[in-house]
């Protein structure tokens, strides 16, 4: 069965890449706050590069949780997150190929950078391959949001920082926990949303194993966490006065915030769309965070 190129890169769940590519981008932005930017056109190329290495292993690792969810029964007929296996748009085997394709592509831009930053870099990028490649099994056993958490709030950071300085530098970990709070509400609401399905499947996500009520309370907390991280850091000085441009995506949360905490009376109802709209306070919040810290740095 033929595709179109269109179809190829929904199936990446493209909606999502802001989880991946905005931690990138913030800790650039946060470097080049502290002028930690060595000079000439390198880091540059290494930022793009790297850009596109942590986006190509997203979908890698989209496609192949989507496999696996299929494979599993999480994804049948009665509950579905993505139709495209379960109504044999695409059959299992694509997905795998291109799940694989994709991890070789991803792989090969982190050997080019580890031939230019050196070869420190393998740690992060590689337990960062290694944990995306295991997803689904950290997933199927609660450790999901953690497993998430690490990937895109604690690797890509450090991977970021010695892309660029040829250093791990623990102290960008203050970008840590807003982003990557962030991060792993995108998931939590999906996990949320989906509990019975998962149930009836099999399978334990954190999601199931704090319940319901839980799971949206703790939604609202993840709503609200990344900007009392900022202000704390600007106050303790870890970061420029300007990161505080990033309480502009107060709004979106709050609105999300607003949506969830109608749980009580809506049920699950309440939770439904947050993932996407999650993916969206990402952009808003790792956005207008990077704009401040570059802005910072100009200064």
């Amino acid at each position: 069965m033929k595709h179109s190129i269109k179809e190829w890169f929904a199936v990446t769940r493209y909606w999502s890449f802001p989880v991946s590519s905005m931690p990138v981008v913030a800790t650039f932005a946060y470097l080049f706050s502290k002028d930690l930017i060595p000079g000439g056109w390198m880091p540059y190329l290494i930022f793009a590069l790297a850009l596109l290495g942590v986006v190509v292993l997203h979908s890698a690792g989209n496609v192949l949780s989507d496999w696996a969810d299929y494979r599993s029964g999480v994804d049948n007929e009665n509950a579905f997150a993505v139709p495209n296996l379960v109504f044999h748009k695409f059959e299992p085997r694509e997905y795998l190929i291109f799940s694989i394709i994709l991890f070789v592509v991803g792989i090969a831009i982190g050997i080019v950078l580890t031939v230019l930053c050196g070869p420190g870099l393998l740690i992060a990028g590689g337990i960062g391959v290694l944990l995306t490649i295991l997803y689904s099994f950290f997933k199927f056993h609660a450790l999901g949001d953690l497993d998430i958490f690490i990937i895109f709030g604690v690797l890509t950071v450090l991977g970021t920082t010695f892309a660029i300085t040829g250093a791990y530098l623990p102290e960008a970990l203050v970008l840590s926990v807003p982003i990557g709070i962030v991060t792993v509400s995108v998931l939590h609401a999906n996990n949320t949303v989906d509990t019975k399905s998962d149930g009836d499947a099999g399978i334990k996500t954190f999601a199931m194993l704090i319940g319901l009520k839980a799971s949206a309370i703790l939604y609202c907390a993840y709503m609200i966490i990344p900007f009392v991280c900022i202000i704390v850091s600007v106050i303790v000085g870890w970061l420029h006065p300007l990161a505080l441009l990033s309480l502009v995506a107060v709004l979106p949360a709050w609105k999300n915030f607003r949506k969830a905490a109608q749980f009580k009376t809506k049920g699950l109802d309440a939770m439904s769309g947050l993932d996407l709209a999650s993916a969206q306070l990402q952009l808003v919040f790792s956005g207008t965070l990077s704009i401040g810290l570059f802005i910072a740095g100009l200064l």
